[in-house]
């Protein structure tokens, strides 16, 4: 090993300086009552010899570890990924790493890894997953804060931050009465899923608003390609002057497209499309490219971090829910009807 790749000892500091390592220990680490020409004398050493501490053992020596855990169902990633960076964005600064744990829907193997976490000296855990549905929590009198991300816990003293689903639902009607289009239809998830109910209240709502009837009832079904294809054929014999159509996910949009275009119905022109959970690769993938809803993810990994850190810092420990604005990106799918001059061109309204 080469002398620049070689770590500096804090034995070598002490030598180099005339003093003892503990005395080079305090002084790096601005403890005891040292002389000020002793304690820069060993900052002097330190600095020539281009000693870096250790931040994990100053860490342990006063109680810390600089770690948290996220714990996720989300065994492909789809959602938790992106809530992990942006939790790693507020986590950044404070030079704060993240151990990630994958229990695949298994209580067991969850409590096994809050266990393995908490054995680690974590300083707090995240809770995330694909679902907002409530769920338990992790454990009672946990010696560490706990938050959860895009889930949320049943017991209301736990706090949770989740996207604005009703927000997002109504946002997405907005912007296809922005271009236009007045004979709305929807077509989501399973009613089971808090999700899909919320979406279509907030789409509801906004149609309510503008003094509109939905075209014909909401249709629940499942989150899948095949559905969407169902769900449009029977939606357009029920409705056939629809002329737009939003979807509870970008899976049953990209489904939509496929009997719009078997019916012979151009997208845009004829039927307007919008999609849920801006999911790229469906997205950019659907002709033309769909227009959607982000739920920010991002922002709810940052959110909750942020709340974490201030749990850890000392902080009392937020209760409740806390949502997050979902953003519409728009795309092809919405360009604003050639029927009706006045129609935005399908920017956010």
């Amino acid at each position: 090993m080469s002398e620049q790749a070689r770590a500096v000892t804090i034995r070598e500091v002490a030598a180099a300086a005339g003093v003892s390592i503990g005395t080079a220990s305090k002084a790096l680490n601005g403890r005891g009552k040292l002389r000020e020409e002793t304690r820069a004398r060993v900052m002097s050493a330190a600095e020539r010899l281009g000693f870096r501490p250790n931040t994990l053992a100053q860490g342990l020596l006063a109680g810390r570890t600089y770690t948290v855990g996220l714990v996720t169902c989300d065994s492909f990633g789809r959602f938790s990924i992106p809530v992990m960076l942006g939790v790693e964005d507020a986590l950044g600064a404070g030079q704060i790493s993240v151990f990630m744990c994958d229990t695949r829907d298994d209580p067991i193997r969850e409590q096994h890894h809050v266990e393995r976490l908490l054995a680690r000296r974590v300083e707090g855990i995240i809770v995330t997953g694909r679902r907002t549905e409530p769920r338990p929590g992790i454990g009672t009198g946990l010696p560490v804060p706990v938050v959860y991300a895009m889930t949320q816990s049943t017991d209301e003293s736990d706090f949770s931050v989740i996207p604005d689903d009703l927000g997002g639902g109504a946002l997405a009607v907005r912007h296809l009465l922005a271009t236009g289009r007045t004979r709305i239809g929807h077509v989501t998830g399973p009613r089971r899923f808090e999700a899909a109910r919320r979406r279509a209240e907030g789409a509801a709502g906004a149609l309510a608003d503008a003094g509109l009837p939905a075209a014909g009832e909401v249709l629940f079904g499942e989150w899948s390609e095949e559905w969407g294809r169902q769900g449009a054929d029977i939606l357009l014999r029920a409705q056939p002057g629809v002329d737009a159509i939003f979807c509870g996910s970008d899976q049953i949009a990209r489904g939509v497209s496929e009997t719009l275009r078997e019916r012979g119905r151009r997208i845009p022109d004829d039927v307007a499309l919008v999609g849920f959970d801006n999911w790229e690769p469906l997205a950019m993938g659907c002709r033309p490219p769909l227009t959607t809803v982000d739920m920010n993810l991002g922002e709810i990994g940052r959110v909750a971090a942020g709340h974490l850190l201030q749990a850890i810092g000392g902080a009392p420990r937020a209760s409740g829910v806390l949502t997050v604005p979902c953003r519409l990106i728009p795309r092809e799918s919405t360009r604003g009807n050639p029927a009706d001059p006045a129609a935005a061109s399908g920017g956010t309204p």
